[in-house]
């Protein structure tokens, strides 16, 4: 066998080999692993690919890739079981902004300068600092900001209005391809989604995306984006049609000078006030 073959399948096996040791070191984002477990990562790399231009021979090899593999693992496992192994070795939340007021000796022993500072306040929406009461750098390097109450977002929550809950998406069409799985996890069918795009004037093949809701509505992609899609307003409609509905009824109830029929108008206007309080989360969103 040649030089040539054998670096080839060596590297065939290691990439395998290291797959699995980068699996059995836990799925992470790689913008938020502790600065240890980068290393260990970079050093399994450079190992690997020593051994496989024959630089470090496979048993010494074998032994440095086993190390840098268990000792995260192991020191992860410290981490979960014991509060006080945690800190030491990911370290401890550091508190940059306290009461809207910047800890200048919290950011010195972060080595971070306020420029930094104020990059990663952008970056969580943060642009001004008076509406920013605390802040706290996590272990992984990121800083999440906790605004003041008068400069949070409103929430339905605090409007004290009723919210309909909310599921992903479903990608039902992708690449002009209809994806029959996601349909039925949805209770629809293939009928169904071609129905709604004869609605709309486009073919299947056209379709770039096409994604349903939790409420039923189907969002389409084009491939052509020169082509302007109608939005579909059938809940807004039949919303409207509700509220023409009441305001019949309270115009029957003005004109009429019958004392039943009165009465039915205002007792029915207000089913229809009731009906439209429980439809609105559903129909207006």
């Amino acid at each position: 066998m040649n030089e040539l073959t054998q670096i080839i399948s060596k590297s065939i096996a290691l990439f395998f080999l290291v797959w699995a040791a980068v699996r059995l070191m836990g799925k992470r984002n790689m913008s938020q692993i502790n600065p240890f477990s980068f290393i260990s990562y970079i050093v399994i790399a450079i190992v690997a690919t020593l051994m496989s231009i024959n630089l470090i021979n496979l048993s010494t090899g074998f032994i440095t890739l086993l190390v840098w593999a268990a000792f995260p693992i192991a020191l992860d496992y410290l981490s979960i079981k014991s509060r006080l192994m945690h800190q030491l070795i990911n370290g401890k939340e550091a508190v940059l902004i306290k009461h809207g007021k910047i800890m200048e000796e919290n950011l010195m022993r972060v080595r971070m300068t306020g420029e930094d500072l104020l990059a990663q306040l952008r970056s969580k929406n943060a642009f001004n600092m008076a509406d920013v009461e605390f802040a706290v750098m996590e272990t992984n390097g990121t800083i999440n900001p906790y605004f003041k109450s008068d400069k949070k977002p409103v929430t339905m929550h605090d409007l004290e209005k009723m919210s309909v809950p909310q599921a992903e998406p479903q990608t039902v069409v992708l690449d002009g391809n209809m994806l029959e799985e996601p349909l039925a996890s949805l209770g629809l069918n293939p009928q169904w989604l071609s129905t709604e795009l004869d609605k709309m004037g486009v073919s299947l093949e056209n379709v770039f995306l096409g994604q349903v809701d939790s409420s039923g509505d189907l969002y389409v992609d084009l491939f052509d984006d020169a082509v302007e899609l109608p939005q579909p307003k059938v809940k807004e409609m039949l919303y409207a049609a509700f509220e023409k509905a009441q305001a019949d009824l309270l115009t029957f109830n003005l004109q009429t000078e019958d004392k039943n029929a009165k009465e039915m108008y205002s007792k029915n206007y207000q089913v229809l006030e009731d009906l439209l309080n429980k439809l609105r989360p559903y129909l207006l969103h």
